[in-house]
């Protein structure tokens, strides 16, 4: 029982580690689709130095997974929450890539005048970040169903980046010196389009952390 209760204390020290991390992977976000709306140049740069942050927890929440799962070997599913764990803390460490990513576009973007008013990305952006928080949510309270519903709206993001993607190439077709700022928007919709993937990626751990089922490629039965 003792044992039982020190492993209990030890995931949920990971939990918090990883929660933290998650967090600051949403400020990331918030803040370049932020920069990008409002063209502020200071506040994409101040974003690379929370990636760093974010780096270093990412070691520390896999090597203190490892060790635990070494140590106690847990079964069942400790064990799943633990692998879990792993690959959701590898997804948000991407997420705060990708944000990153926004950010480096914005600032080449704000060399230039805007090339149109932006419509799908800030709502790619809205529903990319609503995604993140309710796969993040999902986790905390262990709760599948919010989790299914993460999954089934990622097609949304999906539509709106294949939409931006038709309209900024006819932009490029017809303007010629527009290429630089549509490539720009168009990367900056294909990140967004990431984060909603790996948002679902989370939620499909949280599935398998609670109901051991599988439903990465259509593989649940």
């Amino acid at each position: 029982m003792e044992q039982s209760r020190h492993i209990d204390r030890e995931l949920e020290q990971i939990k918090e580690k990883l929660l933290l991390m998650a967090a600051k992977a949403e400020q990331i976000i918030s803040q370049a689709v932020e920069s990008l709306l409002q063209r502020n140049m200071t506040r994409a740069e101040q974003i690379m130095a929370s990636d760093k942050e974010i780096d270093k927890l990412e070691i520390e929440i896999e090597n203190e997974a490892i060790s635990l799962i070494a140590r106690h070997q847990p079964v069942a599913k400790d064990l799943r929450l633990l692998i879990g764990i792993i690959k959701i803390n590898s997804d948000i460490e991407r997420i705060g890539d990708h944000g990153v990513n926004i950010a480096q576009c914005t600032l080449k973007l704000g060399q230039e005048p805007p090339l149109k008013p932006l419509v799908d990305i800030p709502r790619m952006a809205q529903l990319a970040t609503a995604m993140l928080k309710d796969s993040l949510d999902s986790f905390v309270h262990e709760d599948p169903e919010k989790a299914r519903r993460v999954c089934a709206s990622d097609i949304q993001v999906d539509q709106l980046k294949d939409q931006t993607l038709r309209e900024l190439m006819t932009y490029m077709f017809e303007r010629p010196e527009a290429i630089s700022r549509a490539m720009g928007l168009i990367l900056i919709s294909r990140n967004l389009e990431r984060i909603a993937d790996l948002s679902t990626n989370i939620s499909e751990e949280v599935i398998y952390i609670s109901q051991a089922k599988v439903i990465k490629h259509h593989q649940e039965k």
